[in-house]
């Protein structure tokens, strides 16, 4: 007689949570090297010692590191995995009758004390020194780069660049991303004498105004970019910085990681390699006033004008700081254009009207030729390329590709779930922290 199996409750349990967690889970060996006893120190000063007692800020933050480690981008969903998953339970210090908090005590936390003391930052900077601990921060060979993230807009809204802000003040309520905005727009400093002069962009976001227009992979979309500072000898992600889609942002942002990484981890990488879009004079020259050696392709436009010699058939004298033109007269120095930061050069009209090369030439009384102030630092630069540590430097830099790769396939960051420039950098911090941490638990696993 086949049987048939009844469902029938014991009247008593024996379960232990722990015993149902395998020994080789991420989240048991994540657990091993992380200590979480940062959060109630830097929160120490937003909570009450009388009143009702609060949700865990350490819970919170296990919860949301949970879902960055897999690709839960839902906080609703993330809540639900929470409850169902065992393993997510133990992680959270949640027992089987522990009750799971609203996906709304998230937003409201996040955009609140989370982000007052920068708790974000401060779990990136501890998996960072754990990684330090575990020998995975060697600091000598960095990499840099930026990959597009679509941000939480849509691009059939926008506003004329030159109008946003006005727009966007004489409205009655506004956003969060919109108060961030125009609270950044008010602090904004006059760029360095290195630094270009800030563009207006042509269109802004009403939802986010601070995401840029980007059509770097199709259809334009609003967008912004997470640049990472990798290590190449380990690929752990030694800092992160979120900017805007744009390139001259992403240029940027590379003195900040630089900077901070010296300043906070006590790095000072020997070498740093970049695509071409890194290879400005300002910043090859910033780097080399470093010691720090750039494996960059040089920006080169020496070439790019018609029917008439362009700059390099023009041969620079050190000594005399003036050019020879291709009929071997002077062109001397006549000053420094400061906007442009180039250092101009012009032939006397004497020589040039006598000169049989003046077709060639100009069609102006005079020839005149800039050279930037930073054509030392490119020049050395240029002399690299060639060399075995150049090619094997440019070679290693791809791995940051890879990199990217992961945090959007495995890590779900495709497209950002909060706005505003303080959302983007919120979420790429996490992201790289869960990075590092599935890198610092793989390193565990093998030992």
């Amino acid at each position: 007689m086949m049987g048939r199996q009844v469902a029938q409750g014991a009247l008593f349990y024996g379960f232990r949570l722990d015993e149902h967690v395998p020994v080789d889970h991420l989240l048991r060996r994540i657990d091993g090297v992380l200590d979480f006893g940062f959060v109630r120190e830097a929160l120490a000063s937003s909570y009450s010692a009388s009143g009702r007692p609060s949700i865990d800020p350490e819970l919170m933050l296990r919860m949301l590191l949970v879902g960055y480690l897999f690709g839960i981008r839902s906080e609703r969903r993330l809540c639900e995995e929470v409850h169902l998953n065992l393993a997510y339970r133990w992680f959270c210090r949640l027992d089987l009758a522990d009750r799971v908090p609203d996906h709304s005590t998230f937003s409201k936390n996040r955009h609140g004390r989370f982000r007052t003391c920068d708790l974000h930052r401060l779990l990136f900077e501890q998996v960072v020194a754990r990684c330090a601990v575990a020998g995975l921060v060697a600091g000598r060979n960095v990499a840099v780069d930026g990959s597009t993230i679509m941000a939480d807009a849509s691009r059939e809204k926008k506003l004329k660049g030159a109008d946003a802000a006005d727009e966007l003040r004489g409205r009655e309520s506004i956003s969060r991303p919109v108060a961030e905005y125009l609270a950044a727009l008010d602090a904004a400093l006059p760029p360095g004498p290195d630094e270009p002069a800030p563009v207006d962009p042509t269109s802004i976001s009403p939802t986010d105004p601070q995401a840029a227009l980007t059509c770097k992979h199709g259809p334009a979309r609003y967008a912004y970019a997470i640049n990472p500072l990798l290590d190449l000898d380990t690929d752990c992600i030694l800092d992160v910085e979120a900017t805007p889609a744009r390139f001259a942002a992403e240029v940027a942002a590379t003195r900040t990681l630089v900077s901070r990484a010296g300043t906070r981890l006590g790095i000072e990488p020997a070498s740093l390699s970049a695509d071409k879009a890194y290879g400005s004079g300002p910043l090859l020259r910033w780097l080399i006033d470093r010691n720090i050696t750039p494996y960059i392709p040089v920006i080169d436009r020496t070439r790019q004008r018609d029917a008439f010699f362009t700059r390099d058939a023009f041969r620079y004298d050190r000594e005399a700081d003036a050019y020879r033109c291709p009929a071997d007269k002077l062109l001397g120095y006549c000053g420094t254009n400061r906007t442009k930061q180039v250092r101009v050069y012009r032939s006397r009209p004497a020589d040039c009207a006598a000169c049989e090369l003046k077709p060639q030439c100009t069609i102006g009384p005079k020839r005149g030729v800039t050279r930037l102030v930073s054509e030392e630092a490119r020049d050395t630069v240029r002399a690299l390329a060639g060399t075995d540590a150049y090619v094997h430097a440019r070679r290693r830099r791809q791995r940051i590709e890879r990199v990217f790769g992961h945090l959007k396939r495995n890590l779900g960051l495709r497209t950002l779930k909060l706005r505003g420039l303080s959302g983007a950098a919120e979420e790429f911090t996490m992201a790289a922290a869960a990075y590092n941490l599935q890198l610092l638990a793989r390193q565990a696993a093998a030992a």
